[in-house]
């Protein structure tokens, strides 16, 4: 019985022993939210991250306001990264970021994609009062930063009341694309930095006609990856996460 005993005992310690060299040898992984606008420019950030920190990130894609809503809901993020500062200072205010880990990484634009094998040529906010233009595609201005910048081009232009009832809401900016690549909508209100490698025609909205996209990241406040979440952020305004950004269209704001 003894020598049986003996035989158990080294076999869980054998066991233990060998999860915790596997635990030890895991590569950390951190979930950042980010907005849709995001989408290709964080997913090549990532892949130079990994490659420089061996931290491996695993990023969530949606509508900035939905995103804030899953934080407040627990969701377990380690990083929140939106379309605009409005919603990282809602989670501020409820003491829900990590202190002084909130900052505007990046300057977002927007403006007006047709299909490139489309007849109708991206005109400025008037060229979509058209009749050739029956439907145009907008993220959700209620949750989508860049839906509310569209709204906003539209009623600062004049035109609102003109093509309110074309307007089709998408999800997310990212899905908004997706109706202009599909032809579910003759031209839609598109982020610069989606459109980038994409078959579409694209004309640049000036952006006295919509509030600036002051896209904001910071650290979830419950996050259990702190270190690395911070790691993160200061490789995403760091020289690599600037020149990426730019990229992809974005403005990195002065003195960041």
């Amino acid at each position: 019985m003894k020598k049986l005993s003996f035989i158990l005992l080294c076999v869980v310690l054998l066991t233990a022993c060998s999860t915790q060299k596997k635990t030890a040898s895991s590569p950390e992984e951190i979930n950042v939210a980010a907005a849709s606008d995001l989408t290709k420019s964080f997913q090549k950030i990532g892949k130079q991250f990994e490659k420089q920190t061996g931290i491996k990130v695993k990023f969530i894609f949606g509508a900035s306001g939905e995103l804030e809503a899953q934080i407040e809901n627990g969701a377990p993020y380690d990083v929140y990264a939106a379309a605009n500062h409005t919603y990282v200072k809602k989670l501020k205010d409820k003491n829900l970021i990590t202190a002084n880990s909130d900052k505007v990484y990046a300057l977002g634009e927007i403006g007006v994609a047709t299909r490139k094998d489309s007849k109708i040529q991206p005109a400025d906010p008037d060229g979509l009062t058209s009749r050739q233009v029956k439907k145009i595609a907008i993220a959700n201005p209620k949750t989508a930063p860049y839906g509310m910048a569209a709204k906003q081009a539209l009623q600062k232009a004049g035109i609102w009341d003109k093509v309110k009832d074309k307007l089709v809401y998408a999800k997310n900016i990212s899905d908004t694309l997706t109706y202009v690549q599909s032809g579910n909508a003759e031209a839609g209100l598109v982020s610069h930095s989606l459109v980038q490698g994409e078959p579409v025609r694209y004309r640049m909205i000036d952006d006295s006609l919509y509030d600036p996209l002051q896209q904001t990241m910071a650290v979830v406040k419950n996050s259990k990856q702190q270190k690395a979440a911070q790691k993160f952020c200061a490789f995403l305004t760091g020289p690599q996460g600037k020149r990426i950004l730019k990229q992809y269209g974005y403005a990195i704001p002065e003195g960041k």
